[in-house]
């Protein structure tokens, strides 16, 4: 009887479980043409939210789950319009130029209704996973033989279920499928994603767990256990180094992380050089930017450090 009980129950479950189709996630963007994140020409959908907190991020908008509001200013061609429909009174006019007081913010978004610039608007909107596949395959003629999807964010396995809705859906056209990973999630969700994609793109940021505390805000245990059981599964893997200056672009730092991957049986590094390009995210999210004063690397730094993993036996690619 029990028995009987248990499997009606499953099928019960099961009736319920919504088709992948139907499955709904929050994403930040789709990026097509991109030639980086996988092999050939990819579109990239990005995740929205995060478990980490790099203080050097690059997409801010991706940290948190929620859609978000922002304003951009260069955008704004000061009808004023929002100031008519903002009941606390967090946008004003100054000298031109639209000001935006995110703490008296209540994000009730009229703001955004009435904006005919795109000023003010929302970072993140909720999605079905058709609804991805069928913006994805506007790229489909460009993919030749090894191009397709690659899920990124933020952090896709925030999102377990929406992210496995899309790869299947994304395997049932036939794509080739990536995923970028921090590698910051239980073990049951990557067993979940990976029989469905043909690469992962996995970040790895220190060796040394109490530095990577305070860059990122978690340790890195979890992380470096599952590099360890992806590459044990046989899964292809590319790992990929953002060199970050005042954080793990010492020789030593390289070295440990090299030795690492040559471990796994990993045979290919990207290198991320770090920038500056998502700064003006930060304003634009009325946040501060947290990774200040340092300076870009130079090139020649760079090269030195991708010559120093090739000499341990692993390919390189700066860039990614």
């Amino acid at each position: 009887m029990t028995c009987l009980m248990a499997d009606s129950a499953r099928r019960s479950v099961a009736t319920r479980r919504p088709k992948p189709e139907d499955v709904v996630g929050t994403i930040f963007d789709i990026q097509f043409y991109s030639l980086h994140d996988g092999p050939g020409l990819r579109t990239n959908v990005f995740f929205k939210g995060c478990p980490l907190r790099c203080k050097w991020c690059c997409n801010p908008e991706s940290i948190s789950k929620q859609p978000e509001l922002a304003l951009f200013e260069s955008r704004c061609f000061a009808c004023a319009d929002c100031l008519q429909v903002c009941a606390p009174a967090a946008l004003s006019l100054s000298e031109g130029s639209l000001q935006w007081n995110p703490a008296a913010c209540d994000r009730c978004g009229q703001c955004v209704e009435v904006c005919a610039s795109g000023a003010m608007r929302w970072m993140g909107r909720r999605v079905t996973a058709l609804e991805v596949i069928e913006e994805v395959l506007r790229d489909a003629p460009f993919y030749a033989e090894n191009g397709g999807l690659t899920l990124t964010g933020g952090e896709p396995t925030l999102q377990p279920v929406f992210a496995e809705a899309v790869l299947r859906l994304a395997k049932k056209k036939c794509l080739h499928t990536a995923m970028e990973t921090c590698g910051h999630a239980p073990w049951c969700v990557f067993e979940r994603l990976l029989p469905h994609l043909d690469l992962v793109l996995y970040d790895l940021k220190h060796m040394d767990s109490q530095r990577h505390l305070e860059g990122t805000g978690v340790r890195n245990e979890r992380i470096l256990e599952n590099a360890q059981r992806i590459a044990a599964s046989g899964q292809a893997m590319v790992m990929r180094v953002p060199l970050i200056p005042g954080f793990n672009t010492s020789e030593d730092d390289l070295y440990s992380i090299g030795q690492f991957v040559l471990g796994l049986g990993v045979e290919d590094i990207h290198l991320l050089p770090y920038h500056r390009l998502g700064r003006p995210k930060y304003k634009s999210l009325g946040r501060h930017y947290p990774w200040e004063p340092f300076d870009l690397l130079e090139q020649g730094v760079v090269q030195r450090l991708a010559a120093l993993i090739r000499e341990q036996g692993l390919r390189v690619m700066v860039g990614g």
